[in-house]
Order: structure tokens, then sequence, then C-alpha cells
């Protein structure tokens, strides 16, 4: 079965070379294991094989231990794995991601709380583009194993 589906990156080169720059951004001044364990769980949330083989594989090369990868996915009742800061970034990501019914108050704040004013808005961007990423990557069906990555 071929894939029949754009690639993005040559069909909209613009968009794309624009949501590098936006991702890059996004990550400055963040913990690289934090920037990992949030797009890990959006990833996971958003069913987005491509992007969670991808960072998965970016936090063990980082040097993020198999057992707490393990634990991202069940981090509610796994929460002595993950400091109080991840497990706030853990739930603001997945009430962003599953924005349908809002942002709870009490997330935003425990959130607030964990994070300096531009630390939360850099953490929020980072949630903003991994949820696109994963979009894109859902929507033109990439294939897990398959990073095609340009060097950010």
């Amino acid at each position: 079965m071929t894939n029949s589906r754009i690639t993005f990156a040559q069909s909209a080169p613009k968009a794309f070379k624009a949501l590098i720059g936006f991702d890059a951004a996004a990550r400055a001044g963040l913990d690289p294991a934090l920037v990992e364990l949030v797009q890990i769980r959006a990833s996971q949330l958003n069913r987005c094989a491509y992007c969670l083989h991808m960072h998965t594989s970016d936090a063990r090369k980082a040097g993020e231990s198999e057992e707490r990868l393990h634990m991202v996915a069940v981090w509610h009742e796994a929460g002595h794995f993950f400091s109080e800061k991840e497990q706030a970034a853990l739930a603001l990501t997945e009430a962003v991601t599953l924005i349908a019914g809002g942002v709870p108050d009490d997330v935003y704040a425990r959130a607030a709380g964990q994070f300096g004013e531009e630390e939360l808005a850099q953490l929020l961007a980072l949630i903003f583009t991994i949820n696109t990423w994963n979009r894109i990557a859902v929507t033109t069906a990439k294939v897990p194993g398959t990073d095609e990555r340009v060097a950010r």
C-alpha cells in the first residue's frame, strides 16, 4: 500500500519552516527532559505513533530512563516518578490537548504555581507546537520510525 498523502514539508515549505521556528522558540529556556515528557504525553493523547516514536527516542538519547518513559501514560497513578513541576506540565498538556471542555482553572493554577510567567508561556507554546506536529503527522499518515526531521 502506498501513501498517497502529501508530504507537508514539501507541499507547504513556508508554513513548515515557520512551524520549525515556532517550535525552536517554544523550547527556548525549558528543561529538555520536560520538553520530551510534554511531547510524549501529547503524542500519546493524539495517537500520533510517528511523533511518539520520535520523542521517546529523543528522550532516551538525552538520558531519560525507560522506567519514566513507561510511566508517562499513567503519570496520574505514578506521580512519584515525576516532580511536582513535571506533573503540573503533564496536567496542563492534557488539558490543552483535550481542550474541548476548556482548561480548568485548577490545572492552570497548578502550572502557574510551578512555572514563572515567561516559562509558563514557553510551556504553552511547546504544547501548541507538539499538538500541531501531531496533527500534521496523523493527517499525512507519517510512518513511525521514519524520522525525517531536518536538524533543529
